[in-house]
């Protein structure tokens, strides 16, 4: 072949796009490359120096290994782990889910991925707020057509039913998630309950017409990660009904800062879960066998659980709280930022209204990319703009991780910020 013809490759890859996220850091690892030191608070992810896994756990991993747990798991899990999943869910998650209707997967896009290629015919309608994570990758990756919803920071960016409704009648499959990556706000009661008795109604319709139900995917992965006054609501729960129309998205990787352990599951009804077995046995997307014999052993014993929640609670919320009362001060001082009072995950809502600001050398910031890249070079400041998770691209709020952030730093992130800001006019 010519190396200078082109290659013709299959149109979901010549089509797909990339992560912004990705962009953005590679934007970042050129400062860094550059010799700048760059406080990148745009990975969604732990510093294991700050956040370690579990030393108990860690310990069950090596033994693990040790004893050459190293061959093919259950292609839906390890059953010692499931046990221990079901019992962590009745105890701690007020979900009560028997072991073949859970899935075990490497991480919780697998998961997802599976729901839609089980739920998701081609053409078939996907409705999701943004800003989230992904939905709008994995539909394309299902055919799928798909509605965007804008939520407003007056509702912390969640979705009410109101949004929802105009595209209940026509949808396959809704897709939400709560705590909710990327703002790190959740569902009120009333609100999910309002959600549910939607999706109920809608039920009952189709079920007396012989159509296909609506589904909803709900992504609970930062559940146990809330603070203060904050509670998770599930939508089972709050609604036992929903039981038939429901797949969870679950997983250790947040809630014991085990991104890279790659352990997932997910819950849901048994002839779902079998089909996204069946799916996900042809992927290979199972999580490695030594580490499901050691999360059994690890979850198996809820004050370990418990114990370490409590620790790394602690730790994520001091870093949210001291974000959160820097930019509350950055505002009391007049600068043109705010933020949303932290209440789950690992994300810090906050804005920057400083489109049409000019620098010191005459730039105007007309958009919000030109706002990012600003923060980037003045501020040595990377964070990762709403519309990264399909807010509109003049969305003028941003994410904050503190999964990578020493506490000792907030402060010196804080000065930097206000020293670039003082620079506009």
């Amino acid at each position: 072949m010519n190396n200078n013809e082109p290659i013709s490759l299959s149109q979901l890859a010549e089509n797909i796009t990339g992560s912004e996220i990705i962009k953005l850091a590679a934007d970042v690892n050129e400062k860094i490359k550059q010799g700048h030191k760059i406080y990148n608070l745009t990975i969604g992810d732990f510093n294991p120096n700050f956040f370690p896994i579990p030393s108990e756990l860690k310990k069950q991993i090596i033994k693990a290994y040790e004893d050459n747990q190293t061959n093919y798991p259950p292609s839906d899990g390890m059953p010692d782990l499931k046990k221990a999943v079901s019992n962590l869910l009745k105890e701690r998650g007020d979900l009560n889910y028997k072991t073949d209707e859970i899935l075990i997967t490497g991480g919780a896009r697998p998961v997802i991925y599976a729901i839609f290629l089980t739920l998701v015919d081609e053409g078939d309608l996907v409705v999701f707020p943004v800003p989230s994570w992904n939905n709008n990758h994995y539909s394309y990756l299902t055919k799928a057509k798909y509605k965007m919803i804008e939520t407003l920071p007056e509702n912390n960016f969640m979705p009410s039913a109101k949004d929802l409704r105009p595209f209940i009648s026509t949808a396959t499959l809704i897709s939400l998630c709560s705590p909710l990556n990327p703002t790190g706000t959740t569902f009120k009661k009333n609100d999910l309950e309002e959600i549910c008795d939607l999706i109920l109604e809608e039920n009952k319709k189709r079920s007396l017409e012989n159509k296909k139900p609506l589904y909803l995917l709900f992504d609970q992965i930062y559940w146990a990660l809330t603070f203060g006054q904050t509670k998770h609501y599930n939508p089972v729960s709050l609604r036992p009904e929903m039981k038939n129309y429901i797949i969870f998205v679950d997983g250790i990787s947040k809630s014991l800062a085990a991104t890279g352990i790659r352990l997932g599951w997910s819950m849901g009804p048994k002839h779902i879960i079998d089909k996204m077995k069946s799916i996900l046995t042809h992927i290979g997307a199972w999580a490695p066998k030594a580490e499901q014999v050691a999360a059994a052993v690890f979850l198996n014993n809820l004050e370990h659980y418990d114990e370490y929640l409590k620790e790394i609670k602690i730790k994520i919320n001091d870093r949210l709280v001291s974000f959160y009362n820097g930019f509350l001060n950055l505002k009391k001082e007049g600068f043109d930022v705010d933020a949303i009072s932290p209440e789950a995950a690992i994300y810090l809502t906050v804005q920057f209204r400083l489109h049409g600001k000019k620098t010191n050398s005459g730039r105007v910031l007309n958009t919000t990319a030109d706002i990012t890249k600003y923060l980037l070079e003045e501020a040595k400041v990377a964070i990762v703009p709403f519309y990264a998770f399909g807010a509109s691209d003049n969305s003028n709020w941003y994410r904050i991780s503190v999964g990578n952030c020493d506490l000792e730093d907030v402060n010196s992130i804080i000065n930097n910020l206000r020293f670039a800001l003082k620079n506009l006019v």
